[in-house]
């Protein structure tokens, strides 16, 4: 049977305000990965989030980040191996507590924003990020971009890697993400969208920003909550994966991880 996990980054409002439609896109996607109060989210929005997860059935998921709510966590925040590490577990261990009330464990962790993207080039950082996700629960599942240092530095760990496509950001020849400031770095349109999930998922391939075409592996697909119309963006997905003949679920259920 082949599987496709469909993620999306919940629980990113703060107090009363919210980003997204995270209970329509709970009843969509197969994981959740759930602000921990650093970039964005607080505890009433993070039990909220695990409670519609787990009554969907979605596996629950940490996005950690810095801790940088005014510039929503994608300004760089520069520190040393030990604070960064300190930083990571606290926010894992605050979603594993709501999340163990609820009869749930944390399966999976992603950087969010900057820290995600720092980690993707700087291997010391890389290795600094991984060394915390393995302190907390070495057989958590890792999910990041192919062919990053994030990527090596969790398989030299020993850890479980998820391969993530995001179906609504262009790519350059060498696989890395494209600016969001460039022009057609950020695609909006869901028929474009749909043809490229089935490419990566079926084809295993990108089509470059540059025009050329790569090779990638796909075990997850990324949903931006935060993306207009973006329920309608993971139905569109989803409708993509399944007509492509694989089965939605959970990154804990897919059998190459």
């Amino acid at each position: 049977m082949r599987m496709i996990d469909i993620n999306s980054d919940l629980g990113e409002g703060f107090g009363p305000y919210r980003i997204a439609d995270d209970e329509a896109l709970l009843s969509i996607v197969s994981s959740a990965n759930i602000a921990c109060g650093f970039h964005a989210g607080d505890p009433l929005i993070m039990d909220e989030t695990v409670r519609i997860a787990v009554r969907n059935g979605v596996d629950i998921g940490a996005h950690v980040g810095f801790a940088d709510r005014m510039g929503f966590g994608r300004r760089q925040i520069p520190m040393d191996s030990r604070e960064l590490e300190t930083m990571v577990l606290y926010q894992l261990g605050a979603l594993q507590a709501i999340a163990g009330a609820r009869g749930r464990k944390v399966s999976h962790v992603s950087a969010h924003g900057a820290l995600g993207n720092m980690s993707f080039a700087d291997p010391a950082l890389a290795a600094s990020l991984i060394r915390a996700y393995k302190a907390f629960d070495p057989e958590m599942i890792v999910v990041t971009l192919p062919n990053t240092e994030a990527e090596r530095a969790a398989r030299k760990a020993g850890m479980r890697v998820a391969c993530l496509f995001l179906a609504d950001r262009a790519y350059d020849d060498a696989g890395r993400l494209v600016a969001r400031n460039v022009d057609g770095a950020v695609i909006a349109d869901p028929k474009a969208i749909a043809r490229r999930v089935t490419q990566a998922i079926v084809e295993g391939t990108i089509d470059t920003i540059e025009g050329n075409t790569i090779r990638t592996q796909v075990h997850s697909i990324l949903v931006h909550s935060d993306t207009p119309k973006a329920v309608d963006l993971g139905r569109s997905i989803r409708a993509a994966v399944e007509t492509a003949g694989f089965t939605v679920s959970g990154l804990r259920q897919h059998p190459d991880l």
